[in-house]
């Protein structure tokens, strides 16, 4: 386990040292608490590998996959049947590709078997019908999971790993039914005990909205339909459901200079609290978005309080957005569209501006519904998440400050070593000797009178011994000539290099643009320093988060060839390649982006410090946060989900 994490592990203890001492005087056993902090490391490195919500479960590599939606007269199924498992849903197997289909039944009587026997769904007592859209080879989709072939430190089994055979069968299959069911039962295929014969991973929907996360189908389930919410629709069984399961969360993010609070709602529930000013009951137009999502921050602005050690500051509407729920978290809507407003997601994000890392802070939650009395709130500052709710009665969420030891971020000059530029002239010792040259002429013209000649010798003694003595002390230091400065070494340089750019990356922690600028123009030269704002500010935005900016935590140079500058003795060119990883964190979510550079950088000493005075960026990509950059070659390239 890597040392942050380490730390982060150690300071969720602190924070929940009450509990833990619960369970101690309850007599937990030691080989429970061993499991729980084994657990918690499991965890923690799963979490160092992609910082989204990850599915424990393993079902999204299960060798069968079933995507269920169920729609407004009809349920759709997205069915991947492994290679290996034909001969269980051979019905579906065209004709075509068998080498002899004579003696085979007709494809509509196949399907009514498919229907009853093989994949069933039950409305009101009868077995729906099923027609078959799309069949054909194909290679099943990559769902990775960074468990897969880990061994769980709870249930002691593997995490499954997905067939490293990727051919698969795909099929498209429609249930349709009439009126709207109460219920579906959906009984995959099963022996005489009712248990699946073939392991299925399985998610649904009804409509937009995500029943349940990946899980495994292994029996008959019993799925109860809200037709006029669908967001409420669930799985009898209570282990099959999803992780976001609440239309109203609550995300107190508290870091250095600022504290953050997000909250995700529905649209629909907002309808108890302000007018949407919709045209239609059911559908949200695109022309609308924009207008309801600055209504819904303004009316958020106002809304649930937050004070920050006794006050109250400012709130600044950060931004609005409208999100989906996706199998790896809260995801952005990129794109305008139409949307309904039953499963519409709304996600607003409060700032405060702060002076540094608050001690305390206090969010009075107001919004409550018929349905939703009890919310889920999640303070998140730099040690890590602590999960909470609030309801009617306790209707407070407080976050307290247990960073004993936690250092904001600063950004420190990077001082000229004075060696380079000046000489320290030893005066005192310099005096002396000189005061040395008439006591010489004085004792050297006395040679008849041996007291005097006592005398002088000693004082040149004394001089002699001053100069010596003296030499430490009493120095002026002079100018030097630039030609006659000492060539840094590598070692040297490239300390220089690293120091400026992690102040530059540092600068971005503050959120005031002039306190931005202000952190800049201590590593970074006037002439420079809006190049450089705007190009960091664009690199590390973070899109799935809506734009934005990421803060640094990690510079690393790779590599760096120093040259000198004739004209200028002591600037210094580099060629450099380096690597930026910055995270941000919203609704509960960590995004992560890694950017490479390569590029040329000029360094000067300025006042008596080194800055950055040119810098002519050659290539940026961004790279996936986990690869390891080999020297001289190319990083691999990041996927969508690693931003």
């Amino acid at each position: 386990m890597r040392p942050t994490l380490r730390l982060e592990l150690r300071l969720f203890i602190t924070k929940n040292l009450t509990y833990f001492k619960t369970c101690w005087q309850k007599s937990i056993s030691m080989g429970w608490i061993v499991k729980l902090l084994l657990f918690l490391a499991f965890l923690t490195s799963a979490f160092s590998v992609r910082a989204d919500w990850i599915n424990l479960t393993g079902a999204e590599t299960a060798r069968n996959i079933a995507e269920i939606t169920v729609n407004d007269d009809h349920v759709r199924i997205n069915l991947e049947v492994f290679i290996g498992d034909l001969d269980v849903f051979n019905t579906l197997v065209p004709d075509d590709w068998l080498k002899d289909a004579s003696d085979r039944p007709p494809l509509e009587e196949r399907l009514a078997e498919f229907s009853a026997n093989t994949l069933r769904i039950e409305a009101g007592g009868d077995t729906l019908p099923v027609t078959l859209q799309l069949v054909e080879p194909r290679t099943r989709v990559d769902r990775q999971s960074p468990f897969a072939g880990m061994i769980n430190p709870i249930t002691r089994q593997r995490v499954p790993e997905a067939p490293a055979d990727k051919r698969v069968l795909y099929a498209e299959l429609i249930y349709p039914f009439e009126g709207k069911p109460d219920e579906l039962i959906i009984t995959p295929p099963v022996d005489d005990q009712g248990r699946a014969i073939v392991t299925i991973g399985f998610i649904a929907y009804h409509k937009a909205v995500p029943i349940i996360d990946f899980r495994y189908l292994g029996s008959a389930a019993r799925l109860m339909l809200d037709w006029q919410d669908p967001w409420y629709t669930r799985f009898e069984n209570q282990n099959l459901k999803r992780h976001h399961k609440s239309a109203l969360m609550s995300f107190l993010y508290v870091e250095p200079f600022e504290v953050r609070h997000e909250i995700l709602t529905r649209v629909k529930d907002l309808e108890q609290w302000m007018d949407l000013g919709l045209r239609g009951s059911e559908f949200i137009e695109v022309d609308e978005l924009e207008p309801l999502k600055q209504r819904i921050g303004e009316f958020l602005l106002t809304r649930n309080p937050v004070d920050i050690d006794g006050q109250s500051l400012k709130p600044i509407l950060d931004r609005t957005n409208f999100v989906k729920v996706a199998l790896t978290g809260i995801q952005i809507l990129e794109r305008p569209e139409r949307l309904d407003l039953s499963t519409a997601i709304v996600g607003v994000i409060i700032t405060y501006l702060t002076d540094g890392l608050p001690q305390e802070v206090h969010v009075t939650w107001e919004l409550f519904t018929d349905q939703i009395d009890r919310v889920p709130v999640s303070a998140i500052d730099p040690a890590g998440p602590l999960s909470s709710f609030v309801d009617r009665e306790a209707n407070v969420h407080t976050w307290t400050n247990f960073l004993k030891n936690y250092q904001l971020p600063t950004v420190d000059q990077v001082a000229l070593d004075k060696a380079l530029t000046t000489i320290n002239f030893p005066a005192a010792t310099v005096a002396c000797l000189l005061a040395l040259i008439p006591v010489l002429r004085i004792w050297k013209s006395s040679n008849g009178n041996s007291g005097k000649r006592n005398t002088m010798l000693m004082v040149g003694l004394a001089l002699v011994a001053g100069s010596v003595a003296l030499y430490p002390y009493a120095r002026v230091p002079l100018a030097k000539p630039a030609q006659f400065a000492p060539s840094l070494t590598q070692a040297q340089s490239e300390i220089i290099l690293q120091s400026l750019l992690k102040n530059v990356y540092r600068a971005f922690d503050f959120r005031d643009e002039e306190d931005v600028y202000d952190k800049l123009a201590i590593s970074v030269s006037g002439e420079m320093l809006r190049d450089i704002y705007l190009q960091s500010r664009k690199s590390l935005e973070v899109q799935r988060a809506g734009g934005a900016q990421a803060k640094v935590k990690e510079v690393e140079v790779l590599e760096a060839e120093v040259a000198s500058q004739p004209d200028r003795p002591l600037a210094q060119t580099f060629r450099a390649r380096w690597t930026a990883m910055g995270t941000v964190g919203h609704w509960g979510h960590i995004h992560s982006r890694k950017n490479l550079y390569d590029g040329l950088i000029t360094v000067d000493p300025v006042e008596g410090n080194w800055k950055i005075t040119d810098l002519e960026l050659l290539e940026e990509k961004r790279i996936d946060p986990n690869a390891t950059v080999e020297l001289g070659g190319d990083p691999a390239a990041s996927n969508a989900n690693s931003e």
